[in-house]
């Protein structure tokens, strides 16, 4: 079943590893101008990997050598929606974000290109919104906005996923207001850039891990 990603944001806090494929925490990655596979192996996924098209269900993290470790790295699923390329993770973050933000050079967008990501960040909270709509990003934390005026955040604000700031409201106001409407925000940022995008991706085949995957070290 189809519905939108509005679900990736609803399960924002259940077990990463509740299901075969993914389920809780998923970061989202979406990118267009550019062709899945130049993505994908920009993020780091490998060329012989990506040809197999293997389910991410069935991925195995290699085993390491006799006295070394095993490499790290991460499953990550990926599908195409219109013009659209979607990559999941539920390791905590985004690949993306992390490479772009330690200026990663193959994770810098060009003009005519466009990424909107969306990560948990686990590690250090809150969790972000990075738009790059050309070559330069912007970062918003879940309940604001980029502050850009754009189309992105005009569906982050019709969606009710900017909340009020400090400097707009008292503080017992804005705390008040996120204890109330809090556990919903990630449900309400994924709302929004599904409206923004357009894309949809179906929960079941991510829940079973039916969706083409592959193996990317961390950034």
């Amino acid at each position: 079943m189809s519905d939108g990603i509005a679900w990736i944001g609803a399960h924002h806090h259940t077990s990463s590893s509740a299901v075969p494929g993914m389920l809780g925490g998923i970061s989202l990655t979406l990118a267009r101008g550019m062709e899945t596979d130049e993505f994908l192996i920009n993020l780091g996924a490998d060329l012989d990997e990506l040809a197999t098209r293997t389910p991410c269900g069935d991925l195995r993290a290699p085993a390491g050598q006799p006295g070394r470790p095993s490499p790290q790295v991460n499953r990550a699923m990926y599908g195409r929606c219109g013009e659209w390329t979607y990559v999941l993770e539920n390791w905590g973050m985004a690949t993306w974000a992390t490479g772009y933000q330690g200026k990663v050079e193959s994770m810098i967008p060009y003009e005519g290109e466009e990424i909107l990501c969306l990560t948990a960040n686990r590690f250090s909270p809150p969790a972000l919104i990075i738009h790059a709509p050309g070559a330069r990003a912007y970062r918003a934390d879940f309940g604001t906005d980029t502050g850009q005026g754009s189309a992105l955040d005009a569906a982050l604000s019709a969606a009710g996923a900017v909340f009020p700031s400090i400097p707009e409201a008292g503080e017992a106001e804005v705390v008040g207001y996120f204890e109330e409407h809090g556990e919903r925000l990630p449900e309400l940022v994924f709302t929004a850039v599904g409206a923004y995008t357009g894309v949809a991706i179906d929960q079941d085949a991510v829940r079973a891990g039916d969706l083409p995957g592959v193996l990317i070290a961390p950034a």
